[in-house]
C-alpha cells in the first residue's frame, strides 16, 4: 500500500464532497416537491382505479428515488471516512490498492477493477426479479 499524496486525498476529498451536496441538494428538492403533492391530488376527488394506480405508481418511484439517495449519502460517508482514516485506496476484497484513477472517477469504489468484475460476474443476478 503506497497511499495516496495529501493533493491527491484533498482531490478525493473536494469530489465526494461535491457528490454530497449534489445528491443532499437533489433529495431536498424532491422532499419539497413531493410535500407539495397529496396522494388525493394526484389521484383525484373522484377515486378511480386508473388515477389510483398512476398515483401509486408515482409514490412508489419517489419512494425507490428517496431510498437510492440514502443508500448513496451511506456510501458517501463510508468513502470519507475509509480517507480520513488512510484506507480509501485499499480493496475491501484483496486488500491490494484501488488505483486514484479510478477513485477519481467513482470516489465510493470499494475495490479494485479486478475484484470488481468477479463481483460483479458473482451477484449481476441477484437482485433480478423473477415471475
Amino acid at each position: 500500500m503506497t497511499g495516496y499524496t495529501k493533493t491527491q486525498s484533498a482531490s478525493l476529498a473536494l469530489v465526494l464532497g461535491k457528490m454530497e451536496s449534489d445528491i443532499s441538494d437533489d433529495m431536498l428538492a424532491a422532499l419539497r416537491q413531493s410535500g407539495d403533492k397529496r396522494y388525493i391530488d394526484l389521484a383525484g376527488e373522484v377515486h378511480d382505479r386508473g388515477d389510483e394506480s398512476v398515483a401509486d405508481e408515482l409514490i412508489a418511484v419517489e419512494n425507490a428515488l428517496t431510498e437510492r439517495h440514502v443508500r448513496e449519502l451511506r456510501e458517501i460517508k463510508a468513502a470519507q471516512q475509509r480517507l480520513a482514516a488512510g484506507k480509501i485506496e485499499q480493496c475491501a476484497d484483496c486488500g491490494d490498492e484501488i488505483g486514484f484513477e479510478r477513485l477519481l472517477a467513482n470516489p465510493i469504489a470499494r475495490r479494485c477493477i479486478e475484484c470488481q468484475q468477479r463481483h460483479d460476474r458473482t451477484y449481476a443476478h441477484e437482485n433480478t426479479p423473477r415471475l
